[in-house]
């Protein structure tokens, strides 16, 4: 959530941020409401509350008449001290769940407008001409279903459509990838972590799913948690209610973990293979940082995205995600897309997002600087979603007789192997 005192100080530009993502503007001015009831009836509750102890302290000290009629005002006193504590709470719990409903402040920089108005920051790698080499390019499915390596077919008669198995080659590749990219990881210095899949309703509020993202989350009602749709979730939420010492920042974890994702509002968008699906495995990286260090980490964690792709030899091009494609927590995210050559365009792989102090304030996260105590900035950013990273691997890398180039950073986490090769049926 956003800084309250930034709101009641700048409410304007609390308003083009909403205008700039495309959401409702009027909220911000109930918000102003809800938060001036809320502080005015804080107030009189206290000056009622004062009241009443100055008058406790007379009661016994009066006698007769006198004391008859304290009684009687602090019956009265009583009722409007109740009163005022109803009011001052009914005006907390609104203008708490207006501010749940208020997106991350935008960054200045980032380009204004929807899905496709983003701007491409830089490319990397060079697209293979296919048709200079005699050949037509495979897609991922028809390559993998070749490799032995994926197998829809069987995915959806167990569990349905946007189901999968990686089998053989295909199983083997996602512990490759999932290897690597964690040995980057460590040696960036992060603290690799197996999270949990199953979190209570606080953690996934507290980062942010709970509001435009709800409809693409799974939710167990008999148990009341939810599957997370990455390992930002829980990774957010590790030091949920902590003070953290400005000495021991940065902090930054590397989760692996299955996500889960509804994928609703995608009907009859990337329904072949396994480019959008509803489980699949992902290493992500999350900081914590001093606020002031933010965007500085957020390129960080943008090169080390950046490092991994072009370790995969894949073609990519990174872009500033336009102010309606962010997602309600972060001020600001990049993407790098990969080339997809039977698509004919890049796909993102990745992504890396700053939060500022949004989901540390949801989730009291703080951190200690001398005497001053205050929300720490957090950030994400994927490294390996497996089964996309399988996609552009497959596609790219592929060779005219259906065998598939294994990248060399890739090549000690399989055996040496330098071909994954077509099966006998």
């Amino acid at each position: 959530m956003i800084d309250l005192r930034l709101l009641r100080e700048d409410p304007d530009r609390v308003r083009a941020s909403q205008r700039a993502r495309g959401e409702d503007v009027a909220l911000v001015d109930a918000l102003l409401s809800a938060d001036e009831r809320r502080r005015s009836s804080g107030v009189r509750f206290d000056e009622l509350r004062s009241e009443q102890k100055a008058l406790g302290k007379l009661i016994p000290k009066a006698s007769g008449d006198e004391k008859a009629e304290l009684l009687q005002n602090a019956s009265r006193l009583a009722a409007d001290v109740k009163a005022a504590d109803a009011e001052q709470h009914e005006a907390e719990e609104e203008t708490k769940r207006l501010l749940l409903q208020l997106g991350n402040l935008v960054h200045p920089d980032v380009p204004v407008g929807g899905e496709e108005d983003f701007v491409v920051l830089e490319t990397h790698g060079t697209i293979r001409d296919f048709g200079a080499e005699g050949f037509e390019p495979k897609d991922h499915l028809e390559l993998g279903e070749a490799l032995g390596a994926i197998d829809v077919e069987r995915g959806a008669k167990v569990s349905g459509s946007r189901f999968y198995y990686l089998t053989g080659v295909g199983a083997l590749l996602e512990l490759a990838l999932v290897n690597a990219a964690m040995a980057q990881a460590v040696e960036a210095g992060f603290t690799p972590m197996l999270p949990p899949a199953l979190v209570r309703p606080r953690a996934m509020e507290g980062t942010g799913f709970l509001g435009q993202a709800a409809e693409n989350v799974y939710h167990l009602d008999k148990d009341d948690y939810y599957l997370v749709g990455t390992s930002e979730v829980p990774l957010a939420a590790y030091h949920m209610d902590e003070i953290i010492d400005a000495e021991k920042l940065p902090l930054r974890y590397a989760g692996f973990s299955p996500c889960f994702r509804r994928e609703a509002g995608t009907y009859g968008k990337d329904t072949r293979g396994i480019f959008r699906v509803h489980q699949f495995d992902k290493i992500e990286m999350f900081s914590f940082v001093d606020p002031e260090d933010a965007e500085n980490e957020h390129k960080r964690l943008l090169e080390w995205e950046k490092q991994w792709l072009t370790s995969l030899e894949l073609p990519f091009q990174v872009i500033d995600v336009a102010t309606g494609d962010l997602g309600s927590s972060a001020s600001r995210k990049y993407d790098c897309e990969a080339w997809i050559p039977t698509q004919g365009k890049y796909r993102e792989l990745t992504s890396t997002s700053n939060c500022d102090g949004f989901q540390a304030r949801r989730l009291s996260v703080r951190m200690r600087n001398g005497k001053k105590v205050q929300p720490l900035a957090t950030l994400n950013g994927t490294l390996c979603a497996v089964p996309r990273t399988i996609v552009a691997i497959l596609e790219n890398h592929q060779m005219a007789d259906g065998s598939v180039r294994v990248p060399e950073v890739l090549r000690p986490y399989l055996g040496g192997r330098e071909l994954l090769e077509p099966v006998a049926k």
